[in-house]
């Protein structure tokens, strides 16, 4: 894979992103990795109101592997990169980091899974979408 297979997302911190410690509360990390993988399927050209809409499918969150290694505080300016590993079936693997400049914050691997949006089942991805994913 060439061309987009890294896409990276800034992301500022905010005094509600933080928890009573003055860190950003773990689950929000969650939300910065979710922001950066759906604006990256929107800069391949992916729409996933429209694959809900017309295809009745989603891609939901199946399984996060994540590491925590320093905490970013109120006011840092952060870099989330999402990294495309593989591309199955029914699933999508990314890696995703968390940098505030060079440094580390979050290490994750992530699974997503595609769904029927209506029997919330696996299904196989469209093969017009793995085309896209495949040819970054």
């Amino acid at each position: 894979m060439a061309g987009i297979k890294t896409f990276s997302l800034p992301v500022r911190i905010y005094f509600e992103d933080t928890d009573s410690g003055g860190v950003v509360y773990h689950s929000n990390y969650l939300k910065f990795m979710e922001r950066a993988r759906t604006e990256w399927l929107r800069s391949v050209g992916i729409d996933q109101h429209q694959l809900k809409q017309h295809d009745h499918i989603m891609f939901v969150v199946h399984r996060i592997d994540i590491q925590y290694r320093l905490p970013a505080r109120f006011n840092d300016d952060l870099i989330v990169k999402s990294e495309l590993k593989d591309i199955g079936s029914s699933k999508i693997e990314f890696r995703q980091m968390i940098y505030r400049e060079n440094e580390m914050l979050i290490d994750a691997s992530v699974d997503i899974a595609c769904i029927d949006s209506e029997k919330f089942k696996p299904v196989r991805i469209p093969s017009t979408v793995k085309e896209i994913m495949e040819s970054l």
